[in-house]
């Protein structure tokens, strides 16, 4: 055969080859075969499963908040009370994927670092790992249904796919990705639910509406940042009835029925659901633990172990009695002392008096008249006596015997306040040790009861009334509630329940009666977790992540320390391409609109690029809206912020980008000559891709785990991936 019979053939091939590529490029892009798009969305659940269960074992220890949500997890499965600040769901699913794969509650998560040697701790990472990775085909599937374009689909499926930070945050006993779960399910219900607007009312018409309800309700139940996606959904319903109002076609009857509808799916059946979470949450908790201290004494008689439980202790209050005082306030600590003292320029050198959440001893106080000292218990010949209403005594700290004192020093850190100390030795102080008892609405005279009666502690010299609120003290009162005398008599912090009451002489009566239902419980429960989550704030000498940190990708997040290092930190591929996203759309935005207003936006021939770019700028705004909803409210809080918080924004920034990016490729073939046109979108496509991968396989020992980075650490692969000097791994 000839040398250009040869050279011929070779060219029909090439050509052949080529023909098919394009043909298959231009089936993935025009989708006009449900076989396509299946194909497409089988691959990115295979890389997704491949990612995101790679290692999910390792490192084998306690990672970062694991000591928190695994030790959430256990108290589940031994059904032991607790505190937290957030809604229940997500930690009850944690002991849930716990329970149903072989974990036994019985380790104790400490503290990050502790080895997980001989604990079934791989179920819960791979339940919590499967929420996640469910992410990337929610994201997929979002974007489908909102410009009905694959290449914009599988575009944003893949920013969120080989982002480090979304892998790391989510293959962890954490709440991150059983929350990302649900912001992104409803998401997915909701856009699923909008594709129905043709068949109002049929059965898949109100399974969407039911399928978005139950997601939102996990959002809010998780964490309390879940109300930013019902929000969203929110105005994207309001939108829709508005469009439907606005239709003069539809009867104001039609409209009506559909807003009722879409009340009973977005607004009763979440609120139904977050209540029964809570009623599961408080049934299957049901014992005594560290968290009792944080709720009412009427609340704790209900948790079997505690002091309260089936309690019986005298009803009145007797001189001599020792007892614990708990601020009447929800969520306030017991009275409490230790040997410590005032530190020297913080009022008088005296012994510290605080509130302590947790139950102890140093929360111990014996009740005496303000002259004379009590009889001892077992003297049967001395006359009991009770204490009333407008009584004078002084409490002796009981480990200490020191008394409680104030007098006119400026408390610590409320300094318009009176300091309040523990003074004197062994019970004996001076006059500024009496206080009034004031038992509020009760009338003079009448006897103290404990549990019952809330009371008023007023100082007999200064006039101030004992005060506890949620200011904490520096490291030096170890960071417990500051007590004071507060000169504003009439505050409602200033009230106290007597809680413990043990005085052998008095016959005991049941405290059952005073125990809550289940809606004062919860609404107890909410008031205790909105306080706790305000008082989260910075510690002494502890550095912060801030909200303009987040988007630039500033800085990371220790998260494994060890033989095996993980940080925190995003694909800065992902997230500074995001942030061009947004600039672009805005520019774009602004630019169609005074093309708009002049007239020049598109001939009649242009209808489909005009299509196009509506349903771009459509959906491109509504994940604006959720970015900006996801983000911008971290700038009004006052509590503790840390590089996580922002993936939930993260999440709709990298899906507007691969909406913007889908609009770009097939936009760009219009502006360069027609010989290279057919090339533009292929070759951007494929440096696209090749550029996301290469970032994932270069940063992916964050997630992964860094090994053997000392001594050589200058020398090592590592150390190049620190593009940035605040990136501290």
């Amino acid at each position: 055969m000839s040398p250009e019979i040869k050279k011929t053939r070779n060219t029909q091939k090439s050509s052949t080859s080529q023909l098919t590529l394009d043909k298959a490029f231009m089936k993935y892009r025009q989708c006009d075969s449900p076989a396509v798009w299946w194909a497409v969305f089988g691959a990115v659940c295979l890389l997704t499963a491949a990612t995101r269960f790679y290692n999910v074992g390792q490192p084998e220890h306690v990672v970062w908040d694991e000591t928190h949500f695994g030790k959430f997890g256990s108290w589940y499965i031994n059904r032991t009370f607790f505190f937290d600040v957030h809604p229940p769901l997500g930690k009850m699913l944690i002991g849930a994927f716990g329970y149903l794969t072989g974990y036994d509650g019985t380790f104790p998560f400490v503290k990050p670092g502790d080895s997980y040697e001989g604990v079934s701790y791989i179920g819960m990472r791979v339940c919590c790992t499967a929420m996640g990775a469910c992410l990337v085909p929610f994201a997929f599937i979002i974007v489908w249904e909102m410009t009905l374009s694959l290449p914009a689909a599988t575009f944003a499926s893949s920013l969120i796919l080989f982002d480090i930070g979304l892998l790391t945050l989510t293959q962890y006993i954490l709440l991150d990705p059983i929350l990302l779960f649900f912001i992104m399910g409803s998401v997915v219900g909701m856009v699923k639910f909008h594709a129905q607007r043709e068949r109002a009312f049929s059965g898949s018409w109100w399974g969407w509406l039911a399928f978005t309800g139950f997601m939102l309700s996990g959002s809010v139940s998780t964490k309390f940042v879940g109300l930013f996606v019902v929000v969203f959904v929110g105005l994207h319903t309001i939108a829709t009835l508005w469009d439907l109002y606005g239709d003069l076609r539809n009867p104001l009857s039609l409209v009506a029925k559909h807003f009722l509808s879409r009340a009973l799916g977005l607004i009763l059946l979440p609120i139904i659901l977050y209540c029964a979470y809570f009623y599961i949450h408080l049934t299957i908790l049901c014992k005594s633990g560290n968290g009792d201290g944080f709720y009412s004494s009427a609340f704790q008689s209900q948790l079997e172990g505690n002091s309260l439980y089936n309690a019986s202790m005298p009803l009145e209050l007797a001189y001599g009695a020792e007892i614990t005082l708990k601020n009447a306030r929800t969520g306030g600590g017991y009275l409490h002392s230790h040997i410590h003292l005032y530190p020297e320029g913080v009022g008088a050198r005296q012994q510290q008096i605080t509130t302590y959440s947790h139950k102890d001893f140093n929360n111990k106080w014996l009740v005496k008249k303000w002259n004379e000292e009590p009889a001892d218990w077992e003297d049967e010949d001395e006359p009991i006596e009770l204490v009333k209403n407008g009584d004078l005594v002084r409490l002796e700290h009981v480990p200490t015997g020191r008394n409680l004192h104030s007098h006119r020093e400026a408390a610590p850190v409320t300094k318009r306040h009176h300091q309040v100390t523990g003074y004197g030795e062994n019970g004996e102080g001076d006059v500024n040790d009496v206080w009034r008892v004031e038992v509020e609405g009760g009338a003079e005279g009448v006897p103290v009861k404990t549990v019952v009666h809330r009371l008023r502690l007023v100082h007999y010299l200064v006039g101030c009334a004992l005060m506890s609120h949620n200011k904490q003290l520096p490291k030096w009162g170890y960071e417990q509630m500051e007590v004071t005398c507060n000169p504003n008599v009439h505050d409602p912090n200033n009230l106290w329940n007597v809680e413990d009451n043990q005085f052998p002489r008095l016959p005991n009566s049941s405290f059952e009666i005073y125990a809550p239902n289940f809606i004062e419980k919860f609404i107890e429960s909410h008031t205790v977790m909105f306080q706790g989550n305000s008082g989260l704030k910075p510690k002494e000498g502890e550095i912060t992540s801030q909200p303009w940190q987040w988007p630039i990708n500033f800085k990371g997040q220790h998260f494994s320390g060890g033989s095996s290092k993980i940080y925190l930190l995003g694909n800065p591929v992902v997230f500074w391409s995001n942030l061009a996203a947004l600039l672009l759309f805005l520019f774009l935005r602004l630019h169609f609109a005074y093309l708009c207003k002049r007239g020049s936006l598109c001939s009649p021939a242009d209808v489909g690029m005009e299509a196009r770019r509506d349903r771009t700028l459509g959906a491109c705004g509504w994940l604006a809206l959720a970015w900006a909803l996801h983000y911008l409210p971290f700038y009004a809080m006052g509590r503790i912020l840390y590089f996580h918080h922002y993936f939930p924004a993260l999440l709709f920034s990298s899906m507007l980008t691969g909406v913007i990016l889908d609009y770009l490729f097939e936009s760009l073939p219009g502006l360069v000559p027609r010989y290279l046109a057919t090339t533009v979108y292929p070759t951007l496509t494929g440096l696209f891709y090749s550029t996301l991968a290469y970032s994932f396989y270069l940063f992916s020992p964050l997630a992964y785990g860094m090994h053997n980075l000392e001594p050589d650490w200058e020398n090592h692969t590592i150390h190049k991936m620190r593009w940035l000097d605040t990136w501290e791994f």
